[in-house]
């Protein structure tokens, strides 16, 4: 195995766990805070860590203008409105698994316009592991699937979710190659807060219950997902194709599906173990070269 094959392989599993484990300490502090109060609770911690760890690191800022706007776009479309979607439809009644589902075909988008947009060739063999991949998860979260429980606008504010968190992974790649990640998270923090406060009193009316789970939760997600995952996700991207990268997040639901089963004893299904098999292997069709190809 290459040399940055090897580094690369702790970082995605890092970025596999933390992401997966997120979805669960999203629904505990959503107990406790409604979704975009939630949120501007989460970013606002976040702009205080980051400006905390500008300061030590001295990191570079951005050198134009124009690479500002491009950070800001891809921020909001990552963190504001990714988040703000997948969060608002489960609190309209969107059940964990269907979430989980729907946003777990990201990388077949991500395939299909990393394809046309960035000139990335995709193979029969990688193709196939999507599908499967896609198969795996489908049969991962079926136990929890009620379709009863989403409602039309749930469903809109999951598609706004999968649009932006795919169409948000490839701008970054695109516009945001060689931006400093950390100087970077911090405008972005800054902008999804601009967007997020005003929902947060509008429409949730900034209501708060303080419990030591809620912080636990917004620490966990600021520190461990926002920053260090999302940086850990970046730098994959840098290294690799973006349709490798994305197809990650096929074994998320899988993390959220295992800590569930540890944390709450929710049992999984005979169905449900068979979908983690799948998955893994369609995800292993995806990443992983031919041992021919590896060695040139």
């Amino acid at each position: 195995m290459p040399a940055k094959d090897r580094s690369d392989l702790p970082l995605a599993w890092f970025f596999v766990l933390v992401w997966g484990s997120g979805y669960l300490a999203s629904k505990t502090g959503m107990q406790y805070a409604a979704p975009f109060t939630f949120l501007s609770l989460r970013y606002a911690f976040g702009v205080l860590c980051l400006a905390l760890w500008l300061w030590v690191s001295r990191a570079p800022w951005p050198s134009s203008r124009r690479e500002v706007l491009h950070i800001c776009v891809a921020g909001l479309l990552m963190h504001a409105i990714n988040l703000g979607g997948s969060h608002y439809a489960q609190y309209l009644g969107m059940s964990a698994g269907i979430t989980a589902l729907l946003l777990a075909t990201q990388p077949l988008l991500t395939a299909l316009f990393a394809s046309h947009l960035l000139g990335e060739t995709l193979g029969r063999r990688q193709w196939a592991g999507v599908l499967v991949a896609l198969v795996g998860v489908s049969l991962v979260v079926w136990y929890k699937v009620n379709m009863q429980a989403g409602s039309l606008a749930s469903f809109v504010a999951v598609a706004v979710s999968l649009a932006a968190i795919t169409s948000g992974t490839l701008y970054q790649r695109a516009f945001c190659r060689n931006v400093d990640l950390r100087s970077a998270a911090f405008i972005q923090f800054v902008v999804s807060l601009a967007v997020l406060a005003p929902l947060a009193i509008g429409i949730d009316g900034f209501a708060v219950r303080w419990d030591w789970r809620l912080l636990a939760a917004i620490g966990f997600l600021v520190v461990f997902a926002s920053i260090l995952a999302v940086n850990a996700l970046h730098t994959l991207m840098r290294r690799g194709q973006a349709t490798k990268v994305s197809s990650l997040f096929f074994l998320t639901p899988i993390v959220a599906v295992l800590l569930e089963w540890a944390m709450f004893k929710v049992v999984p299904t005979q169905l449900t173990v068979l979908g983690i098999v799948i998955t893994c292997a369609g995800v292993a069709l995806v990443t992983v070269r031919p041992q021919a190809q590896a060695g040139r």
